[in-house]
């Protein structure tokens, strides 16, 4: 199998030689960590799909959260697989094809997530700038469309690093699950190294622009215009709303700016040198961060909602009580059965003893 010599060397000294070494309290830490956002966003995002899906009337803003929390929960439900990679020593033990598919979930997130951000916030800029046009042509028929164009471009921009990622056996017995740049060598003659280098560096930018930087504009263009048309309305602000929105832009920047980062470092640094080095050592982490926004965005989008909380809220509620009904008829019955149980035996009783007296009076 055809590989670049480059990656398998920096890959090498970016984990421990040892397979069966003991893991660090940094790796024990990282774990913990995936384990904890894995347990969370499953958890929030199976309660926003199911009360958003079922228990909420069809709305623009429920499209767009129903959306949003599918592609987060796609993600935090990858993410003990990625737990499982790292608990065995950075070896991957799954396969190939499920290396690419798991892969491939981690990078259709990050472009829905992006993408869907990007669309949120010019929906909300449109509502303001044309408020006739939002009350006419803003539906749920086409905010629905738009979420299947967005997965579909987000399906697209996935499919190179499908293509790239790929199962890889190192001479210390560990299997990584990374990516192989010379799958589908051109057919003429081209240089190894060179073609590794520019597939590499085309795709570390591509995920930088598509996914952040050009999102990540959008959002902060979208509520800057926001902000500038309601103040030349003269209408104040509320708390709540600048609240949001500096959280949203916060948020994403801290979530997925370390990842990016330490890719384009990857990507650019001098080879074997000490900033690629590092960078290889540190994407596991970044990595995690970037999966703690699929746990964030819940948060920020929906619980931010008082109507939506209380519908929660109710929702368990209503949960609650049906289970506690059941408990009390499933009780009741039961006693009613051991009444009947009781009376049944005390009738019976009552019948033996009545028999000798009869028996007395015939005598008699």
């Amino acid at each position: 199998m055809a590989s670049c010599p480059s990656n398998q060397k920096l890959n090498i000294t970016s984990y421990p030689l040892n397979q069966t070494a003991k893991l660090t309290s940094l790796n024990v830490f990282t774990i913990s960590l995936h384990g904890l956002f894995s347990t969370i966003g499953i958890m929030e995002n199976l309660l926003i799909i199911g009360v958003v899906g079922f228990h909420v009337r069809r709305s623009v803003i429920s499209i767009w959260i129903l959306n949003l929390a599918a592609s987060d929960l796609l993600a935090t439900a990858s993410l003990p697989f990625f737990t499982l990679y790292m608990a065995k020593g950075n070896t991957w033990t799954l396969g190939t094809t499920f290396c690419r598919i798991h892969s491939s979930v981690f990078f259709l997130n990050m472009f829905v997530s992006g993408f869907l951000l990007a669309a949120i916030s010019m929906d909300r800029c449109l509502v303001v700038l044309k408020p006739v046009w939002a009350q006419n042509y803003r539906n749920i028929q086409l905010v629905g469309k738009i979420c299947v164009v967005i997965w579909g471009l987000a399906v697209i921009c996935t499919i190179p690093f499908y293509m790239f990622r790929d199962t890889i056996p190192l001479p210390t017995g560990h299997i990584l699950c990374y990516y192989n740049y010379a799958r589908f060598p051109p057919s003429g003659p081209y240089d190894l190294a060179s073609l590794c280098k520019q597939r590499k560096e085309g795709l570390a930018f591509m995920k930088l622009f598509l996914a952040f930087l050009i999102p990540l504009l959008i959002i902060i263009l979208s509520y800057a215009a926001v902000n500038t048309i309601l103040a030349r309305r003269g209408c104040r602000r509320p708390f709540r709303f600048v609240r949001l929105v500096v959280a949203i832009v916060v948020t994403f920047v801290l979530c997925w700016a370390p990842y990016h980062f330490f890719i384009i470092a990857e990507a650019m640094a001098p080879k074997k040198g000490h900033l690629q080095v590092f960078s290889a050592k540190a994407l596991p982490i970044a990595a995690t961060i970037g999966f703690l926004n699929s746990v964030l965005n819940p948060i920020l989008y929906v619980f931010s909602c008082p109507d939506l909380c209380n519908k929660i809220r109710h929702s368990l509620g209503a949960v609650m009580e049906s289970v506690l009904a059941e408990d009390l008829a499933e009780l009741a019955r039961r006693c009613s059965t051991a009444r009947s149980s009781i009376s049944t035996s005390e009738m019976g009783l009552r019948h033996k003893n009545s028999v000798p007296t009869l028996k007395t009076e015939e005598q008699e």
